[in-house]
């Protein structure tokens, strides 16, 4: 007595071959296409006035600082407001937490007070603006990755200092 079992991979049709996954009409396809671009296109100029949004507000903290000698409750609301932009553009461009640094990472100068803080905040943020103008929304840019990390280090170090 012998035993035979066959099993069943994939629903077959009369003729025995396996249906193709059906493609979408072709002026469907174009349509999806057209929708990605623009949705990509929209998500860089997103980008590009966040960055732009964090140049106003470090000129902002920094010229606060100017006049009180101390960054008030408003401005430390500016802060979390820059942090969190700044995370945006570096979840967008591609990076990741900046945890620890790298060897091949190069150690930054680290802000002595508060006024080398602010200067270098506000430099580093028109740098990202810059870097990111040079890219398009099909490109990923490892220098405005680090600039945004660099300005995180910025953000945060003025938020524990003051």
């Amino acid at each position: 007595m012998s035993i035979c079992a066959a099993a069943q991979g994939e629903a077959s049709t009369a003729s025995g071959r396996t249906p193709q996954k059906e493609e979408l009409p072709k002026n469907i396809q174009e349509t999806l296409r057209k929708q990605e671009i623009l949705k990509a296109k929209k998500d860089h100029e997103e980008m590009l006035k966040n960055s732009e949004e964090a140049i106003k507000l470090s000129d902002e903290l920094e010229n606060s600082y100017k006049k009180t000698n101390a960054l008030n409750v408003e401005d430390r609301k500016k802060l979390e407001r820059l942090e969190k932009l700044l995370k945006k553009i570096r979840r967008e461009l591609g990076g990741d937490d900046d945890g620890n640094q790298t060897e091949s990472e190069p150690d930054e100068e680290k802000p002595s007070n508060i006024v080398s803080a602010l200067k270098k905040l506000q430099t580093s943020a028109s740098g990202l603006l810059d870097e990111l103008k040079k890219t398009s929304r099909f490109s990923i840019s490892v220098v405005a990755i680090q600039s945004s990390n660099a300005l995180l280090k910025i953000v945060r170090f003025l938020k524990f200092n003051n």
